[in-house]
C-alpha cells in the first residue's frame, strides 16, 4: 500500500513537470508569434531566453509568463495571439497604434489583474467577455475609438478597483450595477455620450475616492449615495445637463480636493457645509444657476486655490472672510448680481493672481491698495458700476498682463502710472466711462500691449505720437472723445478700421476719410510762397560755391593717391595671383549645374568678410555669385581635422551619398572643394535666411505681419525632415533655429547634416570640439554620456518648437541665471504664469484658434524637452501630433 502511494506522488509530480514544461513551450511559442506579427524592439536578438526580453516578466522559477508591458511601443497588427499567455497576470498595451476590435479571446485570460488598452485606436464595442476576468482589479479603455453601450457582463468584475472608460464614443447610460462594485475606488468615463441618471446607488457600498464623468450628457440630480461613506476626493461633473441642488451631505468628505461641477443647470444655494473640507483646493461652479448668497464658509477652506462662481445668479456683497485665504490664486466671481465694495480684506489674499468680478453691480470704488496683491496678473473689474477715480497706484502692479474697466462710472484722468505696467500684453481697457483730460504719452511704454480701447469717454487733445512705442498693438479705440489733431502715422493705427477713430470731431488723417489741413493754412502757405523761394535762392548759391570748391580740392587729393598706387599696382596684382589656394578637389554633384559653378569663384567668395552670411557652430556660411549669376551658399568647415582630408575619398563619397537624399525638407549638398586642410560644401542660396532670424529679427519689426499657419508649417516640415534622418539612421549634430533655412516659399530646409557623418565628435572622427550642438539646444544627458542620440535630437527640436511658440531665444539673460528656454516654460506655473502667457501674443491673441492650436503645440514642445530621455516622442510621433493638429484647425 505505502509503495502504491509512493507512486502516485510519483506520478502527480511527473505529470505537473510534464504541464509546466508544455506551459513554459507552449509560452515560448506564442511569444515567438507575437514577435513575427508585432516586431517588438528587442525581442529575440540575442537571447533564447523570452523570460530577459524587455517587457516580459516570468513567474517562479523562469516558468510562465505573468506580466507583458509593451507599452510606448507604436506597435500596431493583431494582438489577439496575447490570448494564448494563460498565465498572464498584467497586460499593458497602452501608447501604441492597434487598430480593429479588441480581442474576444481577452477574456480566456483567467488569472489576469490588471488589462490597459489606454491611447490605441481599438473600435467596435467593449467585448461582453472582458466580464469573464473575475480577477481583474484594474481596467483602463480609455482613449480609443469605443462605441456601444457599457456590456452588462461586466458585472461580474466584483474585484474591480480601478474602472476606465473616458475618451471614446460610448452611449447608453451608466449601468446601476456599477455602483454595486463593492471594491470600485476610481470611476472614470468623461468625454463619451452617456446620457440619463447617474445611479443613485454609487459610493453607497465602496469606498469611491474619484468619480470623472465630465463631457457627457447626463440628466438629474447628483446622488447623495457619492458622498455617503465620505472616501470622496476627486468629483468632476462639468458640462452635463444635470440639475438640482447641491448635496448637504457634500461636507462628509473633508478628503475632497477637488469639486468641478460648472457648465450645468444646478440651483438653489451651495450648502454652508463646504466649509468643513478641509482638503478643498478647486471648487469650480460656473455657468449653473445657482443663486443666494456667496457663503463665508469659503474661508473655512485654507487650501483652496481657485473659487469659480461665474454666471450664476448670486446676490450680495462679496464675504470680505475671502480675504482669509491666503493660498487663494484665482477668484471669479463674474456675471452674477453682487454689489457693493470691493472688500479691502480680498488684498490680503498674496497669492492671487487672478481677480474676475466682471459684469455685476458692484457700485463701490477701487481700492487704492490694489497692487498690494504683487502677483495680480488679471485684474477684471468691466460692466459694474464702480466710481471714483483710477488710482495712480495702480502702476505698481507690476505683473498685470490684463486690465479690463471698462463700462463703469469712472471718473478723473488716465494715470500716467499705467505706463509703469511693462508686462501688461492681453488688453488694457478703459472704455465707456467718464474720464476726461489728455492720454498719456506714457503709454506707449506699453510695448507687449495687443489691444487699446479709451472709447466712449471724454478725453481730449492729441493721440500722443509716442503710442507708436506699443509695437505688439493689434486691435485699437480711440472713438466717440475729444480727441483733435492728426490721427499718428502708425500701421496698427491706419490698419484699423475708421469706426476706431469715429466721434472725434477734431480728429483727422488716415484711417478717417478727413484729410488734415484747412482753408485759413493753404492762404498762409500761399502768402509765405515767395518768401521761401528768396530764401531757397540765397541759400542754393551759397552751396554752389562751396561745392565747386570741395570737388576741385578731392580731385587734387584723389590724383595725387592714384599716382602713388599706380607705382606698386602691378607687384600687388602678382602676389595677389600667386598667394590664390590651389584647389586639391572639387566637384558639382548636379549635372545641370557644373557650367554654372566657378570653383575658384567660390574659394574667392569665403575669402571675403562681406559675404559672411549666418557663423554656426561647425561652420560659416558665405554668400558666392557666380559669373553666371547663378548664388550659392558656401559652407566653410571650422577646424577641419587633417585625417578627413587625408581620406578624401570616404568624405567625397559620404557627400555624394548624402546628395542623393530626396527629402523636400532637408538641405542637400550640391557639390564641394577642398583646398589645403579647409572643407567647402557648396548648396543652394535660400533668400529668407533663417528660422532664427525670421523669429528674433524680422518678427520684431514694426510691419511684421503674424502668422502662425506658417510657423506650424516651419515646425512641420523640420519634424519630418529630422524624422527622415532617423529613418535613414543619420542623428543629426546641431539642432537650432540657426540651422534651419527658409526658402522663398518659406519651406523650411534642415541644414548641417553633412557634418553628423563628417565630424561626429561621439564617434571620434574628428576633433572639432567637446560639445556636439548650441548651447540652449543640448540635451541634458549629454553631459555625462557625450553621445549623440535621437532622443537628445528630440529634445534640441524641443526647443526650436518652443522658440517658434514664444518667439522667444533659447537662452537668454532675462530668464535668469542658470535659466534656459526650457526651465522657463517648465517653470512658469511656480512663477504663478498660464500656458497662454508663454506663447507670443503677437500670434496667440489674433485668434481663439490660433491660440488654440498653439497650446496643442506647446504640449508637443514639453513632451519633447522631458529630462527623461526614454520619455519623449519619436520624431515620427512628433510629426503625427503636429499633423493633426493642423488638419484639426
Amino acid at each position: 500500500m505505502e509503495k502504491l502511494l509512493w507512486l502516485c506522488l510519483l506520478l502527480v509530480g511527473f505529470l505537473s513537470k510534464s504541464h509546466f514544461v508544455g506551459a513554459q513551450l507552449q509560452d515560448q511559442t506564442t511569444l515567438s508569434a507575437i514577435n513575427k506579427e508585432l516586431s517588438v524592439p528587442g525581442w529575440g536578438n540575442k537571447s533564447s531566453d523570452y523570460c530577459s526580453w524587455p517587457g516580459i516578466t516570468c513567474g517562479y522559477n523562469h516558468s510562465m509568463v505573468i506580466k507583458l508591458d509593451l507599452s510606448h511601443h507604436e506597435l500596431r497588427g493583431n494582438v489577439s495571439l496575447i490570448s494564448e499567455l494563460k498565465g498572464l497576470k498584467w497586460l499593458d498595451l497602452s501608447y501604441n497604434n492597434f487598430h480593429g476590435s479588441i480581442p474576444s479571446t481577452f477574456g480566456n485570460l483567467s488569472e489576469l489583474e490588471f488589462l490597459d488598452l489606454y491611447l490605441n485606436k481599438f473600435e467596435g464595442s467593449i467585448p461582453p467577455e472582458l466580464g469573464n476576468l473575475r480577477n481583474l482589479r484594474t481596467l483602463n479603455l480609455s482613449n480609443n475609438l469605443l462605441v456601444g453601450e457599457i456590456p452588462d457582463e461586466l458585472k461580474g468584475l466584483k474585484r474591480l478597483k480601478d474602472f476606465h472608460i473616458s475618451s471614446n464614443r460610448l452611449s447608453g447610460y451608466i449601468p446601476f450595477w456599477v455602483g454595486n462594485l463593492t471594491n470600485l475606488r476610481v470611476f472614470t468615463a468623461y468625454e463619451n455620450n452617456l446620457g440619463g441618471k447617474i445611479p443613485d446607488n454609487l459610493g453607497s457600498i465602496s469606498e469611491l475616492q474619484l468619480l470623472n464623468l465630465h463631457s457627457n450628457k447626463l440628466e438629474g440630480p447628483i446622488p447623495k449615495s457619492i458622498f455617503g461613506l465620505g472616501k470622496l476626493q476627486v468629483l468632476i461633473l462639468t458640462q452635463n445637463n444635470l440639475s438640482g441642488e447641491i448635496p448637504e451631505d457634500i461636507g462628509n468628505c473633508t478628503g475632497l480636493s477637488s469639486i468641478r461641477i460648472g457648465n450645468n443647470g444646478f440651483t438653489g444655494t451651495i450648502p454652508r457645509g463646504v466649509g468643513n473640507i478641509s482638503s478643498l483646493t478647486y471648487f469650480e461652479a460656473n455657468d449653473n444657476n445657482l443663486s443666494g448668497e456667496i457663503v463665508s464658509e469659503f474661508a473655512h477652506c485654507s487650501n483652496l486655490t481657485l473659487l469659480n462662481l461665474a454666471s450664476n445668479g448670486f446676490t450680495g456683497t462679496i464675504p470680505p472672510e475671502l480675504g482669509k485665504l491666503m493660498n487663494l490664486q484665482e477668484l471669479i466671481l463674474s456675471g452674477n448680481s453682487l454689489f457693493g465694495d470691493i472688500p479691502e480684506s480680498i488684498l490680503g489674499c498674496k497669492n492671487l493672481n487672478k481677480l474676475d468680478l466682471s459684469n455685476n453691480r458692484i457700485n463701490g470704488t477701487i481700492p487704492v491698495d490694489i497692487c498690494n496683491m504683487s502677483r495680480l496678473q488679471y485684474l477684471l473689474l468691466g460692466q459694474n458700476s464702480i466710481r471714483g477715480e483710477i488710482p495712480h497706484q495702480i502702476g505698481s502692479c507690476g505683473k498685470l498682463l490684463e486690465l479690463q474697466m471698462g463700462r463703469n462710472y469712472l471718473t478723473g484722468t488716465i494715470p500716467s502710472e499705467i505706463g509703469h505696467i511693462k508686462n501688461l500684453q492681453i488688453a488694457l481697457n478703459l472704455s465707456f466711462n467718464h474720464l476726461h483730460g489728455a492720454l498719456p504719452a506714457e503709454l506707449g511704454k506699453l510695448d507687449k500691449l495687443v489691444s487699446l480701447d479709451v472709447s466712449n469717454n471724454q478725453l481730449s487733445g492729441n493721440i500722443p505720437s509716442a503710442l507708436k512705442g506699443m509695437l505688439s498693438l493689434i486691435e485699437v479705440n480711440f472713438s466717440n472723445n475729444l480727441f483733435n489733431g492728426p490721427v499718428p502715422v502708425f500701421v496698427p493705427f491706419q490698419k484699423s478700421p475708421n469706426s476706431s477713430f469715429v466721434g472725434n470731431k477734431g480728429l483727422c488723417g488716415e484711417p478717417l476719410d478727413s484729410l488734415c489741413g484747412n482753408a485759413d493754412s493753404l492762404d498762409q502757405q500761399s502768402h509765405h510762397k515767395v518768401s521761401y523761394r528768396i530764401i531757397l535762392a540765397v541759400i542754393g548759391s551759397g552751396l554752389t560755391v562751396f561745392l565747386s570748391v570741395t570737388i576741385v580740392v578731392l580731385l587734387f587729393m584723389m590724383r595725387e593717391k592714384q599716382e602713388r598706387q599706380a607705382k606698386a599696382a602691378a607687384g600687388i596684382e602678382e602676389e595677389v595671383v600667386n598667394n590664390r589656394p590651389t584647389i586639391i578637389a572639387g566637384n558639382v554633384f548636379v549635372d545641370n549645374l557644373r557650367q554654372a559653378i566657378d570653383l575658384e569663384a567660390v574659394v574667392k567668395a569665403t575669402m571675403k568678410d562681406s559675404n559672411k552670411l549666418i557663423s554656426g557652430t561647425f561652420s560659416t556660411v558665405y554668400k558666392a555669385v557666380m559669373p553666371s549669376g547663378l548664388i550659392l551658399a558656401v559652407k566653410r568647415l571650422k577646424s577641419m581635422d587633417r585625417t578627413i582630408i587625408h581620406h578624401q575619398h570616404k568624405m567625397i563619397k559620404e557627400l555624394e551619398r548624402l546628395s542623393k537624399l530626396c527629402h523636400d525638407n532637408l538641405e542637400r549638398p550640391i557639390g564641394f572643394v577642398i583646398y589645403e586642410d579647409v572643407a567647402l560644401l557648396l548648396h543652394q542660396y535660400l533668400p529668407n535666411g533663417t528660422l532664427a532670424q525670421l523669429l528674433h529679427e524680422t518678427a520684431k519689426q514694426p510691419d511684421y505681419e503674424p502668422d502662425w499657419p506658417t510657423r506650424l508649417s516651419i515646425a512641420i516640415g523640420v519634424a519630418e525632415g529630422l524624422a527622415f534622418l532617423h529613418h535613414v539612421a543619420i542623428i543629426h549634430l546641431d539642432i537650432s533655429s540657426v540651422n534651419v533655412f527658409l526658402d522663398a516659399n518659406f519651406r523650411p530646409l534642415v541644414g548641417e547634416i553633412e557634418i553628423s557623418k563628417l565630424l561626429d565628435p561621439s564617434r571620434g572622427t574628428a576633433s572639432i570640439s567637446a560639445v556636439a550642438g548650441s548651447f540652449g539646444y543640448i540635451p541634458p544627458e549629454y553631459a555625462y554620456t557625450m553621445q549623440v542620440t535621437a532622443p537628445g535630437n528630440v529634445y534640441s527640436y524641443g526647443v526650436v518648437l518652443l522658440e517658434i511658440l514664444t518667439t522667444r531665444l533659447p537662452v537668454d539673460d532675462a530668464f535668469g541665471e542658470g535659466v534656459d528656454l526650457v526651465k522657463w516654460v517648465q517653470t512658469a506655473p511656480a512663477r504663478g504664469e498660464t500656458p497662454e502667457q508663454i506663447l507670443d501674443a503677437k500670434l496667440s491673441t489674433v485668434s481663439f484658434g490660433w491660440r488654440k492650436e498653439m497650446l496643442a503645440a506647446l504640449k508637443v514642445a514639453l513632451l519633447c524637452t522631458d529630462s527623461t530621455s526614454a520619455k519623449r516622442p519619436k520624431m515620427k510621433q512628433v510629426v503625427e501630433m503636429l499633423q493633426e493638429i493642423k488638419q484639426n484647425s
